[in-house]
């Protein structure tokens, strides 16, 4: 099955009309994911293997996420990049039972995608086929012995990064993943973008760099996805990372949809 490779009709730069939930507030999570163009998502995932989705969250929620941080008994694990060569800065992953937004969000977004992830095992001959809902695709997951929650807490300060990477966890791996961005750019930091490289074959890698604002969010590829060459569909090798933090601190949640073992 031969993927669209159209390019995204979305307008670039910001303060033209993308996908703008301007009026998040008193809209329940599931108002919010129902008002995302999905197929605007689906040909800028195509186009470049991310997609931004601005203000997904309110600020409210952000301060309130990010306020989490210091209070161990949200999270079973805390991870220093520095102990094991990721980068510097730190981040924690959630226990369960998650809180309330990132549930929910994990849970309304994830049938959105599967059909994208399932249109893009077709083209690259893969023959894993994802379920519609997410509480079946993580019955696979603890099947297999991944039960641990992957739903994370990170946080940046002046000096830190995160190096290029993929988060893999296992055997059962749901090929997209959403970061939403908790502090605004300018005003609570300077530096630390968002950034994913590209790696086709016999090729340079190609770096991406997309531009979030607090409550913004950014879905892109875990590990790799489908080009439509000259010759036909290939797969290429995607990584994503955070650069250098400037000043201030930067906290950013990522919700993954497969759990680890």
């Amino acid at each position: 099955m031969p993927v669209s490779l159209t390019p995204s009709l979305s307008p670039k730069g910001r303060g033209k009309p993308r996908e703008r939930l301007s009026d998040v507030h008193g809209k329940d999570v599931t108002e919010r994911v129902s008002s995302i163009d999905w197929e605007r998502v689906s040909q800028d995932l195509d186009a470049q293997g991310s997609a931004l989705i601005e203000r997904l969250i309110t600020p409210a929620e952000c301060e309130s996420l990010a306020a989490l941080y210091p209070l161990d008994d949200n999270f079973r694990s805390r991870v220093v990049m520095a102990r094991h060569g990721f980068g510097r800065g730190e981040y924690k992953y959630f226990n369960y039972p998650l809180p309330e937004i990132i549930a929910e969000l994990r849970t309304t977004i994830y049938p959105r995608l599967a059909p994208i992830a399932n249109r893009w095992n077709t083209a690259m001959g893969i023959d894993v086929r994802f379920p519609q809902k997410h509480a079946d695709f993580i019955a696979r997951c603890h099947a297999a012995g991944q039960t641990k929650p992957t739903p994370l807490l990170l946080q940046y300060g002046a000096g830190d990064y995160n190096c290029l990477h993929q988060d893999l966890y296992g055997e059962h791996v749901f090929p997209l993943q959403l970061t939403i961005l908790l502090a605004e750019p300018e005003r609570d930091f300077t530096g630390g973008e968002f950034v994913m490289t590209e790696q086709r074959p016999r090729m340079q890698s190609r770096p991406e760099v997309v531009p979030l604002r607090q409550g913004d969010a950014v879905v892109f590829a875990v590990h790799h996805r489908p080009v439509q060459g000259t010759r036909g569909v290939y797969r290429v090798n995607l990584r994503h990372g955070v650069s250098r933090v400037r000043s201030g601190r930067r906290h950013t949640v990522g919700i993954i949809f497969h759990d680890a073992s």
